[in-house]
C-alpha cells in the first residue's frame, strides 16, 4: 500500500517504472484537494482548515498531498494550515486550536494517524471540529466523512498484474496504476453531534450513510 512510489524511489515514473517493481498505488497526490472540497461541502462555514500528518510516516514527509490541498484552499477561500504531529499531546493541541477557531481538519493517509484514529475522531467531535480523511478515519468508527479508493479493486488489479508477469511480462513495462473506483461514507450521527446539516446532493453520492 504505497501512495508515492516515485518519491519513495521505488520506480522512475508511474508510466515507465523502469526497474523490477510495478503495482497499484492507493492514493494520488490530488486527494488533498478532494478531501478539502468534501469538507467544505459538508461544513461550508469553516474558514481555516488544518491538514494533519506525521512527517516521519506520511508520504513525502507530508509534501505529497500538501500542494493540492493548498491549491484547493485558495480556490475555496479557506486558510490552509499544516499541522505536523508526533505525539498524543500534539494531536490534542492542534485539534483544540481548531475548535477554538471554528476550523476544520483533513487527516492525511498516514500509518501514524491510522494508529491514532480513535483519539483523532474523539477529539474532533469533542471540540466540534469537522474532520475528513480516507480509511485513516473510518466512518463506521465515528468519523464524519471518509473518502478513498475501493481496496478490492486494487487487489484485483494486482492479481491480474501477477498473472501477466508470470506469463513473461516485465514489471518495467507495466505502468503503475492509480485508483479508479472510490467510496464515500458519511456518519450522520457525527454530523448531528457537530450541528451539521448534510446536503442532499452529498447524501445522494454517498455509498454508505451511517445513522
Amino acid at each position: 500500500m504505497v501512495s508515492d512510489p516515485v518519491g519513495a524511489g521505488f520506480v522512475t515514473s508511474l508510466s515507465r517504472p523502469g526497474a523490477n517493481i510495478t503495482g497499484f498505488i492507493n492514493l494520488e497526490a490530488t486527494m488533498g484537494s478532494k478531501w478539502l472540497e468534501l469538507l467544505k461541502e459538508i461544513a461550508p462555514s469553516v474558514k481555516r482548515v488544518a491538514i494533519m500528518f506525521n512527517p516521519d510516516t506520511a508520504p513525502g514527509a507530508g509534501s505529497y498531498f500538501l500542494p493540492s490541498f493548498t491549491a484547493a484552499a485558495q480556490s475555496l477561500n479557506v486558510i490552509p494550515v499544516a499541522a505536523p504531529v508526533h505525539s498524543d499531546a500534539e494531536i490534542q493541541a492542534a485539534i483544540m486550536m481548531l475548535g477554538n477557531d471554528s476550523g476544520g481538519l483533513v487527516v492525511m493517509s498516514d500509518g501514524f494517524m491510522f494508529v491514532h484514529r480513535a483519539m483523532v475522531i474523539s477529539l474532533a467531535i469533542k471540540n466540534n471540529v469537522p474532520a475528513v480523511s480516507d480509511r485513516t478515519l473510518p466512518a463506521e468508527q465515528g468519523a464524519l466523512l471518509q473518502y478513498g479508493p475501493v481496496d478490492d479493486e486494487i487487489f484485483l488489479g494486482a492479481s491480474l498484474y501477477v498473472d501477466r508477469i508470470l506469463r513473461g511480462a516485465k514489471p518495467a513495462d507495466l505502468p503503475v496504476q492509480v485508483p479508479t473506483k472510490f467510496k464515500l461514507d458519511i456518519n450522520l450521527k457525527t454530523a448531528n453531534a457537530l450541528g451539521l446539516s448534510v446536503p442532499a446532493t452529498l447524501l445522494a453520492r454517498a455509498d454508505d450513510v451511517i445513522e
